[in-house]
C-alpha cells in the first residue's frame, strides 16, 4: 500500500500542495463542476497554487471536492453480470470464480487509496477555510466520502488499515496491519454521523445533503448487520442486530421526514435525461453536451455491447400481477415465451422486452426482443434512452441519461429487509416499504398473512441455499423481500454486494440459461402470431423464408457427421433443443472458503510485510 501512495504523490497534482495553480481559473472550473460530476481535476493546468491560499472558501472546498462524486460511485452499473444478468461472451471473473479469478494480481485489483488521500488531505486544511459554518457542513462532507469509501473497501478486502490524516511517503503508518472490521464500522459510523449532523437538509440531487447520509448509513449498516448473520461472525463489538437496527432507523427517517416521494413511473424514471429530484437522493450526472455520458443505450442495442440479458431464473422468479407464483403454473419451465411473459409483474416489462415491446423511429421499428443483441433473449431495456431523444439513435453510445447512487425506492428495501431480518417486521411496515413500490407499477400488494415459503426461491438450483439452510424464523418474509429487491434494483449494481453479504455465492454455480427452444423450428417472440426467428440445425440455412426472419444455426452439435463449433449461431443446453446457453461450456464457480473477499496485491504485500493475505488466497508469499 506504500507503493500505491508513492505512485499517487507522483501522479495527483492539487493533493499535497507541491504544484500551484492561479486562483482566477477557479470559477471556470466551479462552473463546469456544476454541469457535470466528470473528472476535471486530471485537466488543470500545470501552474502553481499555494495551499496556503487554497481551501479558504467555499468555492475552493467544492471544486476540490468535485472529484469524490466521480470517482467513488459506480457510473455504469447496468454492467455489473451476476446470476441474473449476464453477456453473450466474455463473464465476469465473479461467475467463473475458483481457479479462474487467479492469478492473484501484482497491484491494483480495488486496493487503491489515492481518493482517501484526497479526502484526508481536504479534512486536514478545513482549518483554513474563513467560514466556520461552511467549513463545518465540508468536513461532513469529506466525512460522508471517507464513510463511503471504506464501505466499499470492507466490501471488498474484509479488514483494511483505517488512515483518517495525510501521510507522507515516509509516514511509518504505512506500513501498519490491518485494522479489525469492527473498528472499521465504529470508525464509518462517527464518520457518517457527523455528515448526517453536519450536510443540508435541502434537496440537492447532485450534491450530498443529509438524506444521501442517512441513505449511506442505512446501506451500509444492512450490508454489516446481514454480513455478520449469514457468515456468522464471531467478532468482538456489536452483533448483526445492532447494525440491522441502525439500517432500519436510518431508513425510517428518510421515509418518514425526508422530502421525497416515489418517482410516478418507475419505467421512464430510468430514461429520462434530469434525474427525477422527487426519488433520487443523489444521482450522477451525465451531459451530452461535455461529453459526460455511458453506454446504457448501445451496451442493449448493438451487437459489438456485448449482448446481454436476463437470466430465466430471474425472469421466472417474477410473480404474476396477482401475486400467484409463475413457478406454480404446469411446465413453466417449457412455456413458449410469449405465453410466459403474460400477465406478469409489470416491472418485467419495464426492465426487458416483453412481446408487445416497440421501439420505433424515422428509419426502422422494431418489436419483441431482438436474439442477435442478447446471449438469453430476454433482453434489458432498462437505463436505454427513449426515441424522443435524437441521440438516442445517432449516438447510442453516448447516453447521457442520469444514473443513480441512492434513490427512495431502494430506502424502502432496506427497511423491509432489516426489519424482516430483526423479526420485526408488521404488514404495516409492509405497507409504507414493498406495496408503495408495487402500486406504483400496479402490482398485487403483499399480504404477510398469506406468505407461504416459494420453493423455487430455496431451491439449490435456483434459489438461496444458505437461506434455506438457516433456519430463519422469518424465510417466507425473507425470501419475498429478497425477490422485490432482486426485480425492482435489477442493473443498478447491488447484485454482487447482496450475495456476498447473504453469503449466497452457490448462485453463482447456477444455470445461466435463456429462451426455452423445443427445436428446431420458426418461433414467434413479438406475439403477432407471425414467426420472426428460425433456428436450423442443417449445415446450410432454410431458403425460401420471409425477410423478417432472422436465422440462427444451433451450434455445438453435430451436423452432417461434422462437429459444429460455435461461431455466430446459438448454443441449447440439451444439443438440438432446450434452453439458451451460451455458456454451456464454461464452468461457474464459487469457493465458499475464499471468493467472498478479494485478494491483497502482491506488491502491496510485498512493500508492506504486515499486511495479511485474505483466507484461500495464496500469493507465495510466506511472511
Amino acid at each position: 500500500m506504500a507503493e500505491d501512495f508513492h505512485v499517487w504523490y507522483r501522479y495527483h497534482i492539487l493533493m499535497s500542495g507541491e504544484i500551484k495553480m492561479k486562483r482566477i481559473i477557479l470559477p471556470i472550473f466551479i462552473f463546469t463542476f456544476c454541469l457535470s460530476s466528470c473528472n476535471f481535476l486530471e485537466r488543470l493546468p500545470k501552474d502553481k497554487i499555494d495551499p496556503n491560499d487554497f481551501f479558504r472558501t467555499e468555492e475552493d472546498l467544492k471544486l476540490f471536492s468535485n472529484s469524490f462524486y466521480d470517482n467513488l460511485f459506480e457510473k455504469q452499473p447496468f454492467k455489473q453480470q451476476s446470476d441474473v444478468f449476464v453477456q453473450k461472451g466474455t463473464l465476469s471473473d465473479e461467475l467463473l470464480g475458483g481457479d479462474a479469478r487467479m492469478p492473484i494480481p501484482v497491484t491494483g485489483g480495488g486496493w487503491s487509496w489515492g481518493q482517501l488521500r484526497k479526502i484526508n488531505t481536504m479534512l486536514g486544511n478545513m482549518h483554513k477555510c474563513e467560514d466556520p459554518k461552511v467549513a463545518r457542513q465540508y468536513s461532513g462532507l469529506a466525512k460522508f466520502f471517507r464513510a463511503q469509501f471504506y464501505f466499499t473497501k470492507v466490501a471488498r478486502f474484509g479488514d483494511v488499515p483505517w488512515y483518517d490524516r495525510e501521510l507522507d511517503s515516509t509516514d511509518p503508518e504505512l506500513y501498519k496491519p490491518r485494522d479489525s472490521r469492527e473498528f472499521i464500522m465504529t470508525k464509518m459510523l462517527e464518520d457518517i454521523d457527523e455528515a448526517i449532523e453536519t450536510l443540508p437538509e435541502a434537496v440537492s440531487t447532485y450534491r450530498a445533503n443529509r438524506w444521501a447520509a442517512l441513505a449511506l448509513k442505512a446501506q451500509f449498516c444492512l450490508y454489516e448487520g446481514t454480513y455478520r448473520k449469514y457468515h456468522k461472525l464471531n467478532i468482538e463489538g456489536h452483533d448483526s442486530d445492532y447494525y440491522l437496527g441502525l439500517a432500519a432507523k436510518a431508513a425510517e427517517e428518510i421515509m418518514t421526514k425526508g422530502p421525497y416521494s416515489l418517482a410516478s413511473s418507475y419505467d421512464e424514471m430510468f430514461r429520462q435525461v434530469v434525474a427525477d429530484k422527487n426519488e433520487y437522493i443523489l444521482a450522477i450526472r451525465r451531459d451530452l453536451v461535455i461529453d459526460c455520458t455511458h453506454d446504457g443505450t448501445s451496451f442493449c442495442l448493438m451487437a459489438t455491447g456485448g449482448c446481454p440479458g436476463f437470466t430465466k431464473k430471474f425472469v421466472d422468479s417474477f410473480l404474476m400481477k396477482d401475486g400467484t407464483r409463475f413457478t406454480d403454473k404446469e411446465n413453466y419451465e417449457t412455456m413458449p415465451f410469449v405465453d410466459e411473459m403474460a400477465n406478469r409483474d409489470p416491472r418485467l416489462g419495464l426492465i426487458m422486452r416483453l412481446p408487445s415491446y416497440v421501439r420505433s423511429t424515422e428509419k426502422y421499428m422494431q418489436r419483441g426482443p431482438q436474439l442477435n443483441l442478447t446471449g438469453t433473449g430476454f433482453q434489458y431495456d432498462k437505463f436505454v434512452m427513449s426515441t424522443a431523444y435524437p441521440e438516442a439513435e445517432s449516438k447510442a453510445s453516448m447516453a447521457y441519461n442520469d444514473i443513480p447512487v441512492f434513490r427512495l425506492g431502494e430506502i424502502y428495501l432496506i427497511y423491509a429487509e432489516a426489519k424482516a431480518e430483526l423479526g420485526t417486521l408488521t404488514q404495516q411496515d409492509v405497507e409504507i416499504s414493498i406495496n408503495k413500490l408495487r402500486r406504483r407499477v400496479g402490482m398485487t400488494p403483499m399480504t404477510l398473512s398469506s406468505l407461504t415459503v416459494d420453493p423455487y426461491l430455496t431451491s439449490a438450483e435456483t434459489g438461496y441455499k444458505t437461506l434455506a439452510e438457516f433456519g430463519h424464523p422469518n424465510l417466507a418474509a425473507v425470501l419475498e423481500i429478497r425477490r422485490e429487491r432482486t426485480i425492482e434494483l435489477a442493473l443498478e449494481g447491488r447484485r454482487w454486494d447482496d450475495i456476498v453479504r447473504w453469503r449466497e455465492g452457490n448462485c453463482y454455480r447456477q444455470k445461466l440459461y435463456g429462451i426455452y427452444f423445443p427445436g428446431p423450428g420458426q418461433y414467434d417472440l413479438n406475439g403477432d402470431d407471425k414467426p420472426d426467428v428460425c433456428l436450423y440445425d442443417t449445415k446450410d440455412k432454410p431458403v425460401g423464408l420471409p425477410d423478417n426472419i432472422i436465422c440462427f444455426q444451433i451450434q455445438e452439435i453435430e451436423i452432417n457427421g461434422s462437429y459444429v463449433s460455435l461461431n455466430d449461431g446459438i448454443i441449447l443446453s440439451e444439443g438440438r433443443k432446450g434452453y439458451l446457453d451460451m455458456h454451456k461450456f464454461k464452468k461457474l464457480d464459487f469457493n465458499e472458503n475464499r471468493d467472498y473477499l478479494y485478494p491483497i496485491p502482491t506488491n502491496e504485500r510485498t512493500v508492506n510485510p504486515a499486511l495479511a493475505q485474505n483466507p484461500g488466497w495464496n500469493d507465495g508469499l510466506s511472511f
